[in-house]
This record gives structure tokens, C-alpha cells and sequence, in this order.
């Protein structure tokens, strides 16, 4: 009788430790395509962004470039509008210009309009005049809570700083001056008034979803 329960008890314990096994090895699996996908995310993204500065920083330069074999900005689709400014896509959306803060080491294209796809691959223009313009433009992106695009949000503070740099090659550093939580539904903050002035809003999801976090900041002045 003992000896039938301890078969029995042995098959369990067998069977309970394989199940354990493989739930640990598919956690593992998991959370290191999670790794890998957020590498390869932010990697694309930021060479994207570096390779797209290069590229408005010296029209000249980049000219004699493209006429190289080993031309880096070859991943890099770009053409002539009728007005004579170059237009850029990301993984087939248009792109703005870039941003870069230092504090939270991120550098991202800004995509020109929102959409599901694109918030899955970049940062987004939400509302607004355009990057570098007189007025406020505010520029969303997910928190993912894993630093990628506005994870690390949570981390600015007043007088940090944010760099933009639009199509035309303009780079324009802003100083944030306020940060706060506010409900999903507030749009208040996209609507200020800015006096005259250069400003951008960055809006992102809390940790828990529940609010948004916006960041503003203002065009650094020249003393």
C-alpha cells in the first residue's frame, strides 16, 4: 500500500518539478526576448537619430558622402520637397526631426504624426506648430518601464535639458520648467499660451497607467 503512495507521490513530484522547469525556462525565454527587442528598439532608433543629424547637419558633406560605397546614411530614406527641405522616414513614417536627453541617455525620431505602429517604434508629435517653433508642440511616447522612449520620464526634473533637432538641421536646446501628473483627459497643457516663445510638452502614461506625466520645457535663452 506504502509502496503504491510513494509510486504515486514520486510520478507527482516528477511531473510538478518538469511543469516548474518549464515555466522557469519559458520565463527566461520571455524576459530575454523582451531584452533583446528592447536593444534592437533602441539601437535602430538612436542610430537612426545620430545618422539623421549627420545628414541636415552639412548638406555639402553629406553630398560627397552619398557617393561613397560604405555611405552610412544609405539606411536612411529621404526626398525633396517642392519647397526645397528634405523629408525622412522611420520604418516607413515620417519623421520630423530628433530629440535627445542627456539625464535619461535617450536619442529618438520624432515621428511626424501619432499612430498605434508608429508609438511602437519611436516617439510622436501629438499636437502643435512643428519642432522649433514659435508655440507649443507636444511630443508623446510610451512607458514601457523598461527605459525604453518615455520610461524614464520619472527621472527628469526642472532644468534638465532636451535637445531638438528639426528637418532643417535647427538645434535648439530646451530647459524643463515644470512637471506634473494629470488625468488622461486633460488637455489643457497642449493649449498654453507661450508668450512668443519656443516650447515643447512631453507627454507619457505613470507606471500604473492611471495618469499622464507631462513635462514642460522652454527654449534656453541666450544671456
Amino acid at each position: 500500500m506504502f509502496d503504491k503512495f510513494d509510486s504515486r507521490y514520486s510520478k507527482f513530484l516528477t511531473i510538478l518539478l518538469i511543469v516548474v522547469i518549464v515555466g522557469i525556462v519559458g520565463l527566461l525565454g520571455y524576459l530575454g526576448f523582451d531584452l533583446i527587442k528592447k536593444f534592437r528598439t533602441q539601437n535602430e532608433a538612436e542610430k537612426f537619430a545620430q545618422q539623421f543629424e549627420n545628414d541636415v547637419k552639412d548638406n555639402d558633406e553629406n553630398s560627397e558622402n552619398n557617393n561613397s560605397a560604405e555611405n552610412p546614411l544609405d539606411n536612411i530614406e529621404s526626398s525633396e520637397s517642392s519647397t526645397g527641405t528634405k523629408t525622412y522616414k522611420y520604418k516607413g513614417f515620417d519623421v520630423s526631426g530628433t530629440i535627445e536627453i542627456p539625464k535619461t541617455n535617450i536619442k529618438y525620431p520624432v515621428l511626424t504624426k501619432v499612430s498605434k505602429k508608429g508609438l511602437e517604434t519611436s516617439v510622436a508629435i501629438q499636437y502643435g506648430v512643428g519642432l522649433n517653433q514659435v508655440g507649443n508642440t507636444v511630443i508623446v511616447g510610451h512607458n514601457y518601464r523598461n527605459s525604453l522612449f518615455f520610461s524614464n520620464n520619472k527621472k527628469l526634473a526642472n532644468g534638465d535639458n532636451i535637445y531638438i533637432t528639426d528637418n532643417s538641421g535647427t538645434k535648439v536646446k530646451y530647459v524643463i520648467y515644470n512637471k506634473y501628473k494629470t488625468t488622461p483627459e486633460d488637455t489643457d497643457y497642449m493649449l498654453r499660451d507661450t508668450a512668443g516663445k519656443k516650447e515643447i510638452s512631453l507627454s507619457t502614461c505613470t507606471d500604473d497607467s492611471s495618469k499622464r506625466l507631462i513635462i514642460w520645457a522652454k527654449e534656453e535663452q541666450e544671456q
